[in-house]
């Protein structure tokens, strides 16, 4: 058996994966277990959920590590198989969203700046992780990984409309939240 380079490349990584080489599982999971545990707290409710999401995503990658062509990065790939398996486990082990009627949510501007700024991004991923299930899984799939309110319909199995109504039933969350904290903040430093 052939052992790896500390400095062995991804692409020489992926290519000894392909060839089966479980070390190269081993390092790969290594360089990437971390990040993607980050994507899988998104999704999860909890971080043994979350870590057996990691688990069932990681043994996607190697599945489907022949698949890989090298077009974007690999990272990248790995996160969008991620997320994939996190909603898919979601969707096993958990009822399914909420669903608010458009006609419901008001169109209020998004957070103040200010007060927007004035949050650590561990604060706001404990606001985010806070949300109801169905607001959480479109606004991580919208906000964060970047995918428009048709392939979000299309992932989750629910209408166009119900997406962005979602959405703006998060944000309107959040909001809240995060004027709250400010207003909070406000008044100690008085």
């Amino acid at each position: 058996m052939m052992l790896l380079k500390p400095n062995a490349s991804i692409d020489d990584l992926v290519q000894r994966c392909k060839a089966g080489q479980r070390n190269a599982h081993e390092v790969l999971y290594k360089l990437f277990a971390a990040k993607m545990l980050g994507v899988c707290m998104r999704y999860a409710v909890d971080k043994m959920e979350a870590e057996d999401m990691l688990q069932n995503g990681f043994i996607k990658v190697f599945q489907k590590i022949d698949c890989y062509r090298g077009d974007g990065s690999f990272e990248g790939w790995v996160r969008r198989i991620m997320v994939h398996s996190a909603i898919e486990y979601y969707r096993k082990h958990h009822k399914m969203m909420q669903l608010v009627d458009i006609s419901d949510i008001s169109n209020d501007p998004s957070v103040d700046a200010l007060a927007a700024s004035s949050l650590e991004a561990k604060d706001l991923l404990r606001l985010i992780t806070g949300l109801p299930a169905g607001y959480r899984m479109v606004f991580n799939l919208y906000a964060i990984d970047g995918h428009s309110h048709k392939e979000i319909a299309e992932i989750l199995g629910i209408s166009e409309g119900a997406s962005k109504s979602q959405l703006s039933r998060a944000r309107a969350i959040l909001k809240e939240q995060v004027l709250s904290i400010d207003k909070k903040k406000y008044e100690y430093a008085r």
